[in-house]
């Protein structure tokens, strides 16, 4: 019952408060293309102010995975995480999954490829995807919009969370598939 519920509500929702926002928009007698388009031309110049900061967050993600900077990493840590019990193997996409979203989708698909979807491994990336965020990605662009330059406890905090994120999906992996 809950989950038709659930169902129901996550079909509906959206065109409920489209239709919301267009009946109180006749009732309150505003010209809704013209207010549509005025949107539509903010958006549009937010995205133009947005590119600078996104093309910055691009080459300094492709320079750290083409640079080497990623293996030496993974190198320089494998004894350390070994010691802890964490898999080496979703190091990378530990380390990329703070940057973009794209390389750490691609990292979670190559291990699920080479180690299997199902595996242990496997399932704490997915899990690590799902629980974590794009932390420098999203100060990027939130902040870089709203003109804010100085992120003081932000990005400390951001990154702590994505760190209790992936601690937690290799705990709970373990816990609940060994």
């Amino acid at each position: 019952m809950l989950f038709r519920l659930a169902s129901f509500v996550a079909v509906w929702v959206v065109p409920f408060l489209i239709a919301v926002a267009i009946i109180g928009s006749l009732l309150q007698r505003v010209n809704l293309f013209d207010r549509f388009i005025e949107g539509a031309r903010e958006g549009f110049t937010l995205s133009v102010r947005l590119i600078p900061y996104l093309v910055a967050m691009l080459v300094a993600v492709t320079l750290f995975q083409e640079s080497g900077a990623m293996e030496l990493l993974s190198r320089g840590l494998a004894p350390l995480l070994e010691r802890l019990q964490m898999p080496v193997e979703v190091l990378p996409l530990a380390v990329m999954r703070p940057l973009s979203g794209g390389a750490s989708l691609a990292i979670g698909a190559e291990i699920m490829e080479r180690l299997g979807a199902d595996s242990l491994i496997g399932r704490i990336a997915s899990t690590m995807i799902g629980s974590t965020e794009t932390t420098l990605y999203v100060l990027t662009v939130y902040f870089g919009a709203a003109g804010v330059y100085r992120t003081r406890h932000a990005l400390p905090t951001g990154l702590l969370a994505d760190l209790g994120g992936f601690v937690a999906a290799v705990l709970v992996c373990r816990l609940m598939f060994l």
